[in-house]
């Protein structure tokens, strides 16, 4: 591939300074646990030793994904374009959750299957940048063409740019796509080697039926490039969705603008598998929401060597394991900047 996908690892230079600012609040050491971690991770992204969210969002990317129409999910492909339509209603649990967070929200349709009459609003923003009209049917061909994964790609790093530009720092990833843990769990499955049936989870709900046809499905899919060594960016082509690509270029857009990322679950990980293929340095700039309870997601954490901040269950995506993850990066932030160091407050330190 011949873009520049280049991101540059963290300067760890401000490391020992960030570490001796935590140490000397009034606290025993490291008794804040993660949330010491995430405000020393934020100081060495902003390169300051008093970090702090500018203009925080949440970015939700739709697509929908041929394979849908062949039964790979719970819900008829038509739910993508309703579920969009929610959104842009207010209507939906990213948006509660964008509300009570004070993120601002973007909805970014990156190939849809039809058109949604929408408007951006103060505080929200409706954005295009669509790829084509729904993916292949990856079972018979490949997902998208060379040219439409580079584009969505392109089209992830304008986005982030756009979002730095205005003045965000910080930005958590959702998605909406019908079928999209299907292609989650192929890509999951092609990029960390993980057994395909042990990376196949229910998804939107699918019954014990539906599950065994998923499964038969994907291996059905898989089977379609047997013999050919995959690399991520091929392996997104094959099977990815426009929604998916455009994450991929998000994640290598908003590291390389010194932005830090909150990464949601499964689908959204699955992204992330290929920008750390095409980047490697961009798992510098992540924090990792939540477990899901999408068993491919275990295999996407364990390749990434990432541990998340929570375990609640969540299956719900949209970005809303992101969205409640930004109070404890707040949480974190602010005590590093807020809390007094011994000395102000005259406290003696351990011995």
């Amino acid at each position: 591939m011949s873009n520049d996908y280049s991101v540059k690892p963290l300067n760890r230079d401000l490391a020992q300074a960030l570490q001796h600012r935590l140490d000397t609040r009034t606290k025993p050491l490291g008794s804040l646990g993660r949330l010491e971690a995430i405000a020393l991770q934020t100081g060495l992204i902003q390169n300051t030793l008093h970090p702090e969210l500018r203009q925080p969002r949440m970015a939700v990317f739709a697509g929908d994904h041929g394979a849908a129409r062949v039964g790979v999910g719970a819900y008829p492909q038509e739910v993508t374009i309703q579920m969009v339509a929610n959104f842009l209603n207010g209507g939906a649990a990213i948006n509660v959750l964008a509300r009570q967070g004070n993120l601002a929200l973007a909805v970014v349709d990156c190939g849809m299957a039809s058109d949604v009459a929408g408007e951006s609003r103060p505080g929200f923003d409706y954005l295009q940048a669509k790829v084509g009209y729904g993916t292949h049917n990856y079972l018979e061909q490949a997902a998208m063409s060379i040219a439409q994964r580079d584009a969505a790609i392109a089209n992830g790093i304008r986005l982030a740019n756009g979002w730095a530009a205005q003045g965000c720092n910080a930005i958590g990833f959702g998605e909406m796509g019908i079928g999209n843990t299907a292609a989650a769990s192929l890509l999951t499955h092609f990029i960390t080697g993980a057994n395909l049936a042990e990376v196949i989870g229910r998804g939107a709900g699918l019954d014990d039926a539906g599950l065994a046809r998923k499964r038969e499905l994907l291996a059905r899919a898989a089977s379609r490039v047997a013999g050919r060594k995959l690399d991520a960016a091929e392996t997104l082509a094959e099977f990815g969705g426009f929604e998916i690509a455009t994450m991929t270029g998000a994640f290598i857009g908003a590291a390389q603008a010194g932005m830090l990322i909150v990464v949601d679950g499964f689908i959204v990980t699955s992204a992330l598998l290929v920008a750390h293929a095409l980047a490697p340095a961009v798992l510098d700039y992540c924090v990792f929401a939540h477990g899901s309870a999408e068993p491919g997601h275990v295999a996407q954490l364990r390749h990434l060597g990432a541990t998340p901040l929570l375990d609640l269950g969540m299956r719900l995506g949209e970005g809303t394991g992101a969205a409640t993850a930004f109070p404890l990066i707040r949480a974190g932030i602010a005590c590093m900047n807020e809390m007094a160091g011994f000395d102000d407050a005259g406290v003696s330190t351990a011995d």
